[in-house]
């Protein structure tokens, strides 16, 4: 549903609620890491997203503050048998203080066609992190996608009762990634239809189009940790 108040209206901590800041690359050193989760909090982001293994880091760091901790799960080719991607989930959020998992979805199936089998796959990951009161967000990696898949995989995904959908890891391998385009939002939003948020990633790099997706409706967005300042305005 769209806000009442459009996004040029709204104040940085509001604007900030929307953001998963994301700290992702697999070649940072661990001050790196430390440096840019620190960046996100500062600036009050919803999140920090990070790696499984960044994750003690994370909770030091966070604890105390009113930024929560997103952990991406088989990032980013989603390609695990479905017990792994279990498994991994588990050993991720079986303390308790992870807010978010954001797992990737086995993309291949879903351009088989491979609907009944993928729904088994996120029902079951999404029952595992309920338990931990964990919310379970889906990456589909609609680069790789048509706007047909990418609604239905929507509609699969709220069917397995996941908390979010969301478009990209910004690690595609085959081809152009996008991201987060305004089509692919409106796609999105229009499957859910309100049984599940929506998460824009990549291509999130300017106050244009992140006020123009808030506009939309979206609910979350994944910004690089080069451009939350630069979405925020600070």
């Amino acid at each position: 549903m769209k806000q009442d108040k459009k996004a040029r209206d709204m104040s940085k901590q509001e604007l900030a609620a929307y953001i998963d800041h994301s700290v992702l690359k697999p070649e940072f050193t661990r001050a790196e890491i430390k440096k840019y989760i620190g960046e996100g909090i500062a600036c009050g982001c919803k999140t920090v997203c990070i790696n499984p293994v960044s994750l003690d880091i994370a909770r030091e760091m966070c604890k105390s503050t009113n930024t929560g901790i997103c952990v991406v799960c088989d990032f980013p080719f989603g390609l695990s048998s479905t017990a792994s991607k279990i498994l991994q989930a588990e050993d991720i959020c079986k303390n308790g203080d992870v807010d978010d998992l954001d797992v990737v979805v086995n993309y291949g199936w879903l351009r088989s066609g491979m609907w009944a089998e993928v729904e088994a796959e996120l029902t079951a990951l999404a029952d595992k992190v309920h338990t931990y009161g964990t919310l379970l967000k889906v990456i589909f990696e609609t680069d790789a996608l048509s706007l047909y898949e990418v609604a239905k995989a929507t509609e699969i995904a709220c069917n397995a009762a996941v908390d979010f959908v969301k478009t990209s890891t910004g690690f595609y391998t085959g081809g152009e990634n996008r991201g987060a385009t305004v089509e692919v939002i409106a796609a999105m939003l229009k499957a859910a239809n309100g049984r599940c948020k929506v998460k824009g990633s990549g291509g999130i790099r300017d106050q244009e189009h992140f006020f123009r997706l808030i506009d939309m409706g979206i609910h979350r967005m994944g910004i690089g940790y080069k451009s939350t300042s630069v979405v925020l305005g600070i």
